[in-house]
């Protein structure tokens, strides 16, 4: 059996060459998902920013079709002048 002396070095620098690049492709992916995670966040924070303004304009609209009382006029005018969030 022929062995030579280059063997092992050459070996050993494939195999630590080869982990680098796995490490490299590791923390870019790690990083691919941090971004996504962020944007996924911030989007959950929209919709729930949103959701909530429509959740009290329905109690305002709520409040106007149950109530019957003489101001009804009156809030709706309010209303008006209110700027739209």
């Amino acid at each position: 059996m022929f062995f030579s002396p280059f063997i092992i070095p050459v070996t050993a620098i494939l195999v630590f060459g080869l982990g680098g690049i796995l490490k490299m492709w590791i923390r870019f992916k790690e990083r691919q998902l941090e971004f996504m995670s962020t944007q996924t966040a911030e989007k959950a924070a929209q919709y729930a920013a949103k959701t909530e303004r429509l959740e009290q304009r329905m109690a305002v609209l709520e409040r106007i079709i149950t109530d019957r009382s003489t101001k009804l006029a009156d809030e709706i005018e309010h209303l008006r002048d209110q700027p739209l969030n």
